[in-house]
């Protein structure tokens, strides 16, 4: 640059500076001090300097927020100090419990600092030299992913620390998440360009930091609120966590709402009740609150444990509740035919989520609820998510409510339905040419746990079995470019694309195959364990019963439901259908990896960064290694990822080896 651009350089500076001020107002503060327009223009003549004065853009300038190429992967990074998890308490006893072994760890009084809980997805920043250099997920709170460049673009994240007193290293910890109204914004965009809706906040929050593409992220509402920092170089010289987060508005980082200094239990308690009151109105999810030790100095004394802080604990909501009527009781058919009586309800607002419709399960838990049409029920949303029945008030009852009549015939096909045994709880539809049956079966058979065909999602089967294009699984390797033009749903490239996939599903083991035919009982790693047993699909469709119960992972049950399903004439005709398709109908042999898994036992907890539990599990079976679905004491190890489930405490009890994530790929 030339000496006669330094005001140009000074502008650019001056211009950079403003534009974060303005998204401190705007996006932290939620108070603006200009109209869009005016910081679009702000915005425009940045980029306009920086585009005739390359050697003016900084890393940290606001127009390189969304300036990264899509990343193919994403590499591993160790957190500087493990990111622990919480544990939950559910009500006032478990809570004072906690406040009692707070008390005999430290022996004074204390204050303590109550924030939200927000669901939302755990995520630490770096900062160096006040420019915000790293963004890593939790993972499996050793390790997480680089995701910097999608951190980059949420919009209320500074790029640059506008605290003076920064230390050089400064890593912020916090929770991203989507409001509600931002999410149901999202789900709307998401239908409208033909993409399956995301469940809930949370769920929309992890896809949008992890995607490839940092544009994609770019375009995703997602928000950030501080919680906690790990490595600071040098030392922060706070005193109390209430003090950090004064530190963090500082910064231009938002921390929680509501967050609040209690002096006592009852305090937090008084506030803990306002909150609960208070949640259907917050913008955004909440599953409960967050209490943590104020003093620093305290939080060092009571130290932590293998897996959460003795200084903090999360006091979780009680599942949520509501009254509302059975207006019909309405049965659906499943992939294997099962008859599934699903509650139409009057709709009702629960957890911030309108409640419509309640599994029953089966005929029998109708029976057990003594449930008829015109019954006000209470439900609740089990975990939050799932709305379930809780009970019948009989009380309520007019005189007016029906009796529900377990259907003799199919509502999709009309074809006879009945148990296979008595002992049975499903009733299923016999006809294995159901439309609703094939649906699913067909969506099952092009999942991406079975023969993984992209683009063969539950709109095309529903638009091609409706259409009467596919009348089976062998159908799908006749599809044609033409056939395909037919359907609403599919142009030029869309149809290329489809066929594809389907021609590269060809190769697939046999094991992928045998998964994704449906049979009763049998999942992926009975699938796996089959394939790899008889290696030929000839081999498997003549084994008897004993044969098939010889093998360890097979029980009688699952045998005989194996050998009834090879017998039927329909599975024979299309098994010689899918070989004349080419498809392959044998399982590789796999080469034992010697390692120290070799004859080692491993149980799976929790959600894994790197593997699907399918993969992990194959893992460990190429290296001679045997997978258990439960823990025992022969178990060599626990394999946790987050949010591990009760086998983890299991495993602690009998003395069974816990390993992270991390640890188990270094036994690889």
């Amino acid at each position: 640059m030339k000496l006669n651009d330094s005001k140009t350089y000074q502008e650019a500076n001056a211009i950079r500076q403003e534009i974060r001020r303005h998204d401190y107002l705007y996006y932290t503060l939620d108070n603006p001090e200009i109209s869009d327009y005016d910081y679009d223009m702000l915005f425009k003549r940045l980029e306009n300097i920086e585009a005739h004065y390359p050697n003016l853009i900084t890393p940290d300038s606001p127009t390189q927020r969304i300036s990264a190429t899509p990343s193919e992967s994403f590499k591993q990074i160790k957190h500087s100090m493990p990111m622990l998890s919480l544990e939950n308490v559910y009500n006032e006893n478990e809570l004072r419990e906690w406040e009692n072994r707070v008390i005999k760890g430290l022996n004074e009084s204390f204050e303590l600092v109550v924030e939200l809980k927000i669901d939302g997805v755990g995520l630490a920043l770096t900062y160096v030299n006040k420019v915000l250099t790293i963004g890593a997920t939790r993972g499996d709170g050793q390790t997480g992913e680089d995701i910097t460049l999608n951190a980059k673009t949420i919009r209320c994240l500074p790029l640059r620390i506008l605290a003076e007193n920064t230390p050089n290293i400064f890593e912020v910890r916090g929770e991203v998440y989507i409001s509600k109204g931002n999410f149901n914004n999202l789900n709307n965009q998401m239908i409208d360009d033909d993409n399956e809706p995301f469940a809930n906040p949370r769920n929309a929050a992890a896809g949008s930091l992890r995607q490839k593409d940092p544009q994609i992220t770019s375009k995703r509402p997602l928000k950030f609120f501080a919680h906690s920092y790990g490595k600071t170089e040098p030392e922060l010289n706070l005193k109390t966590h209430w003090d950090f987060l004064q530190y963090c508005k500082e910064c231009g980082l938002k921390y929680s709402d509501h967050a609040i200094v209690c002096n006592n239990m009852e305090e937090v308690i008084a506030h803990y009740k306002h909150i609960e009151a208070l949640r259907d109105k917050l913008p955004y999810e909440i599953d409960g609150i967050v209490i943590k030790i104020n003093s620093i100095l305290q939080q060092k004394k009571l130290g932590q444990t293998a897996r959460s802080p003795r200084w903090a604990i999360a006091f979780k909501f009680p599942a949520r509740r509501a009254t509302t009527k059975i207006t019909n009781i309405r049965v659906q058919v499943g992939r294997t035919g099962i008859l599934t009586p699903v509650a139409d309800l009057k709709a009702v607002e629960l957890s911030g989520v309108i409640v419509s419709h309640a599994t029953l399960h089966n005929f029998d838990e109708i029976a057990r609820l003594g449930a008829k049409i015109g019954d006000t029920v209470i439900i609740e949303r089990a975990g939050d998510v799932i709305p379930k029945i809780l009970q019948v008030i009989i009380e309520q009852r007019n005189g007016t409510e029906k009796d529900f009549a377990i259907p003799k015939n199919c509502p999709v096909c009309n074809s006879e339905v009945s148990k296979s045994k008595e002992n049975d709880v499903a009733y299923r539809c016999q006809n294995p040419s159901c439309p609703q049956t094939l649906e699913r079966g067909l969506t099952h058979f092009a999942s991406r746990d079975a023969m993984d065909i992209d683009g063969l999602g539950e709109a095309a089967v529903h638009q091609m079995v409706e259409k009467k294009v596919i009348g089976n699984f062998s159908d799908i390797y006749k599809l044609t470019k033409e056939s395909l033009l037919t359907l609403e749903l599919f142009k030029d490239k869309k149809s290329l694309n489809l066929l594809k996939a389907i021609e590269q599903t060809k190769t697939r083991p046999l094991s992928c195959l045998l998964f994704a035919l449906g049979i009763r009982h049998v999942g992926q790693k009975a699938a796996k364990v089959l394939a790899e047993h008889f290696k030929t699909m000839d081999k498997l469709m003549n084994a008897s019963i004993d044969e098939l119960t010889q093998i360890d992972e097979v029980g009688p049950v699952m045998a005989q439901t194996i050998a009834e399903y090879f017998a039927q004439k329909s599975v024979k005709k299309l098994i010689t259908q899918l070989k004349n398709c080419s498809l392959n109908m044998a399982e590789p042999d796999n080469e034992i990896i010697k390692s120290e898994m070799f004859k080692k036992s491993f149980v799976f907890t929790g959600e894994l960064l790197k593997y699907s539990r399918t993969q992990a599990e194959e893992v460990v079976l190429k290296r001679g290694g045997k997978v258990s679905s439960s823990i025992s004491a022969k178990t060599s190890y626990l394999v946790y990822g987050v949010n591990p489930g009760s086998k983890f405490n299991k495993a602690q009890k009998l003395g069974v080896k816990i390993i992270s994530e991390s640890e188990f790929e270094k036994l690889l």
